[in-house]
């Protein structure tokens, strides 16, 4: 799903940029002649020619994102569509910061690119693989293939995508380290999307103290009890609870079940449901001990 809340509102940094934009003109209108062309002058003049490329950018952005939120309103989006947007406008800006710093040290950008010429091939040699793994990044954002939230398996890696950069696709696996995946990795190693089909099947996992005596039977039970005839779940859950991990003073659970539809948001409410049960179950028991 791609989450639309804060898209349609106007960001207080384009206000800021306005402001600014405002005053740099007001400077200008004041400045009586060239004579009066300094240092002072050439760096108001290089962030003018950094604001109102990036203003018209800003602007572009929220239209484009304001149509796509209209038309996709009532459906549920695959894909990264306003992370793709938010990720080139972010690099469209940096180019702009970079011009208005050559502006304001009076180097005349066209000029200039057009010298390094040469040293920007060598350049595009030396960085060639994050070149290419900047371009794998734009194509997975504006593609259907991936989504943040999915859970993806690449090679032995398998997680949650939690970001995706120019650089790399943020995994957070099930021991919920996060791994970096560079973007090349998703189109030069076989790549399965456990997502994808949108499952009804997902996962809870908890832990709880050591020094609570209680029987994974016990708690099991606990739990069956208190998830039966729920609503939104399945009525065919087994629910068995499987211990994944025991720490120095901690045992780590794991209990998969099934929803009524395969909702990320139904999913994580149903989570904190049983998350809450379980922390109500934790305090009775640390009490009667």
């Amino acid at each position: 799903m791609v989450k639309n809340s804060n898209n349609n509102k106007i960001p207080f940094t384009f206000i800021i940029k306005i402001i600014l934009l405002g005053m740099t003109i007001a400077f200008f209108l004041n400045t009586a002649s060239k004579d009066e062309i300094t240092w002072w002058y050439q760096g108001v003049r290089g962030f003018y020619f950094f604001l109102v490329p990036s203003i018209i950018v800003s602007i572009i952005r929220f239209t484009i994102i304001s149509f796509y939120n209209v038309r996709h309103a009532k459906k549920a989006v695959r894909g990264n569509f306003v992370l793709g947007i938010n990720r080139v406008t972010a690099m469209l800006n940096a180019v702009f910061v970079i011009i208005g710093l050559m502006i304001a040290f009076g180097i005349k950008p066209i000029e200039f690119l057009t010298s390094l010429t040469i040293v920007a091939m060598a350049i595009a040699v030396l960085f060639r693989d994050y070149i290419t793994n900047m371009l794998s990044g734009l194509f997975i954002m504006f593609s259907e293939q991936l989504s943040v939230g999915d859970r993806i398996k690449v090679g032995d890696q398998k997680g949650r995508i939690v970001d995706i950069t120019f650089a790399n696709i943020e995994l957070q696996n099930d021991e919920d380290d996060i791994v970096m995946i560079p973007n090349n990795l998703v189109f030069t190693n076989p790549m399965v999307n456990l997502s994808a089909h949108r499952s009804n099947l997902f996962a809870v996992k908890f832990e709880l103290p050591l020094s609570i005596d209680v029987s994974v039977e016990n708690l099991e039970a606990y739990i069956r009890e208190t998830l039966l005839n729920h609503p939104n779940l399945a009525p065919n859950n087994e629910l068995d609870l499987e211990v994944i991990e025991i720490g120095k003073d901690f045992v780590r659970y794991k209990i998969e079940l099934y929803a009524v539809s395969s909702s990320n948001k139904l999913h994580k409410n149903i989570e904190n449901e049983i998350l809450k049960y379980i922390l109500t179950f934790k305090h009775r028991q640390a009490k009667s001990s």
